[in-house]
């Protein structure tokens, strides 16, 4: 158990008809409640450290603190870099510990998508970790459009690239507050008749619970990107720390509190997607 990569959690996924969660993550208090879920509800769980959380906290300190929680847990934990957006930004962050790179070339035309993301994928396996690309881009809430994943180019990227796992956009968007959106799954059954590499949906908060219920156990999406909805969760369980007691100023105690909130909603994500139940 414990320290794993992309790969070591993905292909028993994929075998076995259930999908991990990749949850982001901002910080210490986060971070240790989505592991504390996932022993809970004896799952994997993918770590992901994203562009805010790198942005805020530099990627030594991360690479180190998401290590610990690791090395500690009772089950894998995944380290991942999430839209690594440079071939220096990869290399920083395999050299500070990450398990698995995320190199996102989405903006970029296929064939400098195609080349940058093969090294990055070449560099990781030479390490002994895992590599994530995306092919169509997946947009945002409030922001820049989706260009949906196109089959034969999907076909292309995993085959030229050697990639672990496969960022698709078919209906995802990112930071969306809620799940009333709806991924396209003819698209979706159209590149995996084309590709057997593990597929991620990126943007998850945005996909109705059932839908995420149903494709990660009757399809090759084996991974769920989660990271809005959780970040809602410790939100209001920060405010309601907060306002219970004016008097408050005690930053660990009121962070404590967001804890067990947190975690139930992560094990709430978990269960939706196939994980593998307790057995005591």
């Amino acid at each position: 158990m414990s320290v794993a990569t992309l790969a070591d959690v993905l292909q028993p996924a994929l075998k076995d008809g259930y999908a991990v969660a990749g949850l982001v993550t901002l910080g210490w208090e986060d971070a240790r409640a989505y592991v504390a879920a996932a022993e809970a509800e004896a799952a994997p769980v993918i770590l992901q450290a994203g562009p805010s959380c790198r942005a805020h906290t530099p990627l030594p300190v991360l690479g180190r603190m998401l290590r610990h929680l690791a090395e500690t847990a009772s089950v894998r934990v995944v380290v991942h870099l999430d839209h690594g957006y440079t071939f220096e930004e990869c290399k920083e962050a395999l050299d500070c510990g990450f398990t698995s790179l995320m190199f996102d070339g989405s903006r970029k035309a296929l064939s400098q998508n195609i080349e940058e993301t093969a090294a990055i994928a070449e560099m990781a396996h030479k390490a002994g970790i895992s590599c994530e690309g995306e092919i169509g881009f997946v947009g945002y809430s409030g922001g820049e459009n989706s260009a949906g994943t196109e089959p034969a180019e999907a076909a292309r990227f995993a085959r030229e690239t050697g990639v672990d796992a496969m960022a698709i956009s078919v209906g995802n968007v990112h930071l969306q507050q809620n799940a009333e959106g709806k991924l396209d799954e003819p698209r979706i059954r159209a590149i995996e008749a084309v590709t057997a590499v593990p597929l991620v949906i990126h943007g998850g908060s945005g996909v109705p619970v059932a839908q995420r219920m149903a494709l990660a156990r009757g399809s090759n999406i084996c991974k769920f990107n989660i990271g809005t909805e959780l970040r809602m969760a410790f939100g209001a369980a920060l405010r309601e720390a907060v306002n219970c007691d004016p008097e408050r100023f005690d930053r660990v105690a009121i962070l404590n509190d967001t804890h067990h909130p947190v975690m139930q909603a992560a094990r709430t994500v978990m269960r939706a997607l196939g994980a593998p139940r307790p057995t005591n």
